[in-house]
């Protein structure tokens, strides 16, 4: 080895302290992450409940379509490719030798990024990330142009709609420029950095929403969705100022550009920048990517083209409050624990070296107890959920809302919560697992899961009449289809490279029985009268808080011996009581042992 690369190793060495388990460091990417999505979605609330208060359901249905406009961009433009990034090997397989196509590297040598394997890797996801850029730009066109050919009479009224699509577009291409520094992020695990940048980005965004809506409101000036167009122009502003100021530095200390860079001139790579073997499996994940996109938001897609302005607010409105729990804590689950699945072997690749002897069993135990916590906070949704909808809505949005469909849509969507906390976990895992071919297969399927959501859905609007809360059935059946799928998957797949480790096993999953029970009797518990008027009373909210209070404490009695388990060594050091705990527990299982 080369005095050279000895000092890159030690400076790699020095910047980055010595590696944990995968387990572990899943587990800390999770928590900064939802620690984030907590954050970013409590401004969010508490700016949603002002704006409430200032727009009538019609600007919210057209701000929610708008909002659709630039998470549709994005989605197509990017996330088949951060997929795709994240099934990378580890750090120790890419030190691979000091040759570059079979020649030594040369000190000057301009044209050749990198020589060592971090760095050469770093600049290949750099170089990635930029056809997400150039993605970008005609999607926003082409959706641009789509929007405002077929948007109904009524949206196209709206005051200041086009200014306020085409502020949207701009804010969408300028979210998409931080993809560089966001791939460089998420290959050096500094999720601080990306924790801040959208914590600081959010606070802005929701700062300039409210004070525009505001003011829009005090001088009596009609500005439509301009309010949510200038808050999302502000975040892409700060979010981009944030992630290059934290990660240019990062480059240049590591030898690395966040402009692409030739790498090499051979077969592996297009153009001597991108990688062939990613931008293949890239191109297959696009490819179910339009499916995955429109079986997530194709309720929002059929509620636009179908229903009426204030029944898009209204569901809009139902869904965010019911689809919080999902943003706030699945997603960001799922997104840590794909970094755990994609260092599993698969049968295009051998197993990797890993510092956990055996990361299948790892992965077994990994998922087991994120379905068996995801059982718990189900219970709570579904027995409570329901009855505790209506007087939720009235105090967070206003007696205006109740007489819309919102409290219908909110009620329905707390059935559905269980299996989008399942469905989000196994897909991750097929996401990171599957092959090319699997992939493939798993596409045709979804094929079929879109016609049974198209049908669905025109049973529900157009035969039965059910109004928006059709929609949330409609999704209920597709999801159901995607979660046999996923399970089948993730069986078989346990089944050939598990071993000892064993396959998911439903029981070890489920809420104890005397879960299930203060479930049950939470559910039985008659809903909460309202009072006429508009303004909640203080004994309705202390009846709801002794119901919730009663569930949630039985809950923690029947479940203590899980969650104790699920604690970290390090939390159990750290507060006496827990150490007190954990030690009484183990004395008791010593006794029945003896």
């Amino acid at each position: 080895m080369s005095k050279a690369k000895a000092g890159h190793k030690q400076e790699n060495h020095a910047e980055h302290p010595p590696k944990s388990s995968i387990t572990s460091k899943s587990a800390l990417s999770a928590a900064f992450l939802v620690l984030n999505q907590i954050g970013t979605r409590a401004l969010t609330f508490a700016v949603n409940q002002v704006l409430l208060r200032y727009l009538s359901p019609k600007i919210y249905g057209v701000a929610m379509q708008l909002e659709l406009f630039s998470v549709s961009i994005l989605y197509f433009s990017r996330e088949s490719l951060r997929v795709a990034l994240q099934r990378h090997q580890g750090d120790d397989e890419l030190e691979k030798t000091e040759q570059v196509d079979g020649e030594s590297p040369k000190e000057d040598a301009k044209q050749v990024a990198v020589s060592y394997g971090p760095t050469r890797r770093l600049q290949e996801v750099v170089n990635l990330s930029h056809i997400a850029i150039g993605l970008g730009l005609p999607l926003t066109i082409l959706f641009s142009w789509l929007y405002l050919r077929s948007a109904d009479s009524a949206v196209l009224e709206t005051s200041l709609l086009h200014s306020s699509l085409y502020i949207y577009a701009l804010a969408t291409l300028l979210e998409l420029c931080i993809e560089p520094a966001f791939a460089v992020a998420k290959q050096q695990m500094l999720d601080g950095t990306r924790v801040w940048a959208e914590f600081r980005a959010s606070f802005i965004k929701c700062f300039i929403t409210c004070v525009t809506a505001v003011w829009a409101s005090r001088t009596g000036r009609d500005v439509g969705v301009l309010p949510f167009a200038m808050g999302q122009l502000s975040y892409a502003i700060v979010i981009n100022l944030v992630y290059n100021w934290n990660i240019i530095p990062i480059c240049n200390r590591s030898g690395a550009s966040l402009l692409p860079q030739t790498i090499a001139s051979n077969s592996t790579y297009i153009m001597s920048r991108f990688s062939r073997p990613f931008i293949t499996i890239a191109a297959t994940f696009y490819g179910q990517a339009i499916f995955n996109q429109i079986l997530t938001s194709g309720d929002s897609y059929l509620i636009a083209a179908l229903a009426t302005l204030p029944a898009q607010g209204a569901y809009a409105l139902a869904t965010n409050y019911g689809g919080l729990l999902a943003r706030m804590l699945f997603q960001p689950i799922e997104e840590a624990s794909r970094s755990l699945f994609g260092r599993l072997p698969t049968k295009d690749s051998p197993p990797k070296r890993s510092a956990d002897k055996n990361p299948v069993r790892q992965a077994v135990i990994h998922l087991t107890t994120i379905l068996h916590f995801y059982s718990l906070l189900s219970l709570f949704a579904i027995s409570l959920g329901p009855s505790l909808s209506p007087l939720l809505l009235r105090t967070l949005a206003g007696s205006r809302w109740t007489v819309t469909e919102a409290p219908a849509v909110l009620a329905a969507y707390c059935y559905i919560i269980p299996l989008l906390a399942a469905n989000g976990i196994l897909e991750a895992f097929v996401s990171a697992v599957a092959t090319p071919t699997q992939i493939r297969s798993q596409s045709i399927w979804k094929v079929a899961q879109l016609c049974a959501f198209a049908g669905t859905s025109y049973v529900a609007l157009r035969v039965a009449a059910m109004g928006a809360p059709g929609l949330v059935v409609a999704n209920a059946v597709t999801m159901v289809s995607r979660i046999a799928w996923s399970w089948g998957f993730v069986q078989g797949y346990l089944g050939t490279f598990g071993g000892n480790a064993g396959g998911l096993k439903v029981w070890e999953m489920m809420p104890s029985v005397g879960s299930l029970a203060v479930g049950v009797g939470g559910a039985v518990v008659p809903e909460v009268p309202l009072q006429d008027g508009s303004d909640i009373r203080l004994g309705e909210l202390m009846q709801c808080g002794v119901v919730v209070g009663a569930c949630g404490i039985g809950v923690l009695f029947f479940e203590r011996e899980f969650l104790l388990s699920t604690i970290p060594n390090a939390a159990i050091d750290r507060f006496p009581i827990l150490q007190h705990v954990t030690r009484t527990r183990k004395d008791g299982d010593e006794k029945k042992q003896q």
